[in-house]
């Protein structure tokens, strides 16, 4: 035959309420010392450690009338707990569906006038453009290198203008999404994923 099992911390909890519950009096300790293992299973040892919890947790009532330590609970006192509980998580609930409707206006005045348009679409393919074309420049200006210097000369004047036009354009980019974060509180991260700007977005060196 397998040996029993042992209550469980909650177990115990639950059934030194019932005792309380039950009986409706007041307590000593010594007095739960003896009862708590006789009726309800709870080990000697364990009593004070469960009643402990029960009081931190205000499951329990705790007084102190001379030297002695009275405890008490009614199953009102844990009825009126629950409703408590649940009145502040309802209030929990209300406060961010009221948050998430402020972010969700904050948000559609962001986008007003931002839309995805022919400008933005414009401004962004002519970035990519003017990036692809620094990056052929590079190569170009690598494979002569070592040939002409008035051809290098004028590679690289070609190379610096593409450069500083991009750079312009970040410049303008990064304008864009500073007016719109102190505008409007809107995150740098937000407004990259909703105009589909890359995450690796930046000036070209």
């Amino acid at each position: 035959m397998s040996k029993k099992r042992g209550l469980s911390l909650e177990e115990k909890r639950q059934k030194m309420l019932e005792i309380f519950y039950e009986k409706k009096m007041f307590f000593q300790l010594k007095e739960l010392e003896k009862i708590a293992p006789k009726e309800k299973g709870i080990t000697p040892m364990s009593v004070k450690e469960v009643l402990q919890s029960l009081v931190d947790d205000n499951l329990v009532d705790a007084e102190r009338i001379g030297t002695s330590n009275y405890f008490w609970s009614y199953p009102s006192k844990a009825m009126h707990m629950r409703k408590r509980k649940q009145d502040q998580l309802t209030n929990d609930i209300h406060e961010v569906k009221k948050i998430m409707s402020n972010s969700d206006e904050l948000l559609q005045q962001a986008k007003k006038g931002k839309e995805n348009s022919d400008e933005r679409n414009e401004v962004l393919l002519k970035l990519t453009k003017l990036k692809e074309e620094n990056k052929s420049l590079k190569v170009e200006l690598q494979r002569y290198q070592d040939c002409d210097p008035e051809v290098i000369k004028e590679v690289q004047i070609k190379s610096n203008e593409a450069l500083d036009s991009a750079n312009r354009w970040t410049d303008n980019l990064f304008a864009i999404k500073s007016w719109c974060n102190k505008k409007f509180n809107i995150d740098s991260k937000t407004l990259d994923k909703q105009f589909g700007i890359p995450e690796d977005f930046d000036y070209i060196e």
